[in-house]
């Protein structure tokens, strides 16, 4: 069974979540300290393992095998719903391939709680979990984004980032896609909750500025639909890469951000460096 468990605030635990995991034989857990708070709170003492990326493999023989023999297991992450970003799949790919049940129990979920909450269009929409820590494979990854949108992907994106990397990857996104309207969800259902609002440039200088902390979670609108646009766009993410940098660098990095024909990025760039003067 897996069991969706709060992203912050404990009253958010269904009534069904509780039971189930009362019930477990088994509770395989991300991280059993951190799960293990939850639980106490709970009042829940089910015997927990840890199922994290580096034991999955070797965790699913065994699980299975209790499985087989009709024992109730649970599977939570840290926080959210099981298997998105977090691990699980592969046990539960496993499981199916065996011919077991496989239930959820729905709760909540950060990526849709922060959709909610933007202000950009719900549907359709594009979940990407978190971005390659490494700046070139991100930029990378934005461009073949962009590729997709060029070729008609249409859909707000979607993904969660560490707090210290948060600044950089905005900066990064605000010269794949420009001045694109866009938000920052911090600390969804704690104290503290925060939903930032504006263009992808205004955020990457607000948090550059103020280093952001707690859980995050970053909405990009989707692409402009007409090609007047799209050159403006492009216009706009070489502005700002120019304002750092020079012709040579500011073409190479866009044109890598945004999957453009580098001889068209840097005859552009030329232009906008001589209007500039």
């Amino acid at each position: 069974m897996l069991v969706s468990t709060p992203i912050g605030n404990l009253g958010d635990v269904s009534t069904r979540a509780r039971e189930t995991l009362a019930a477990s034989d088994l509770i395989l857990c991300e991280d059993t300290r951190h799960s293990g708070h939850l639980l106490s709170a709970l009042g829940i003492k089910a015997r927990t393992e840890a199922l994290h990326e580096h034991n999955e493999d070797a965790r699913i023989g065994p699980v299975l095998a209790l499985l087989r023999a009709g024992r109730r297991v649970a599977l939570v992450s840290d926080a959210g719903t099981p298997l998105l970003s977090d691990p699980g799949f592969r046990l539960v790919r496993a499981a199916i391939a065996d011919g077991l049940t496989v239930s959820a129990v729905p709760g909540p979920n950060a990526a849709l709680t922060a959709l909610v909450l933007s202000g950009l269009p719900p549907v359709p929409f594009l979940f990407l979990g978190f971005p390659p820590p490494r700046a070139a494979a991100r930029r990378t990854g934005f461009g073949g984004l962009r590729a997709a949108e060029r070729a008609g992907l249409a859909a707000t994106l979607i993904w969660h980032e560490a707090p210290h990397r948060l600044a950089e990857t905005l900066a990064d996104m605000a010269t794949a896609f420009g001045a694109r309207p866009a938000a920052v969800a911090r600390e969804l259902t704690k104290r503290f909750e925060e939903v930032r609002r504006g263009t992808l440039p205004e955020l990457a200088a607000r948090y550059a500025a103020q280093r952001a902390r707690g859980e995050v979670t970053v909405l990009v609108g989707p692409a402009a639909a007409d090609a007047a646009a799209d050159a403006e766009g492009l216009d706009e993410r070489l502005r700002a890469a120019l304002a750092g940098g020079s012709v040579k660098d500011a073409a190479a990095l866009v044109a890598a951000a945004t999957g453009l024909p580098r001889k068209l990025v840097y005859a552009r760039a030329l232009e906008l460096a001589a209007e500039r003067g």
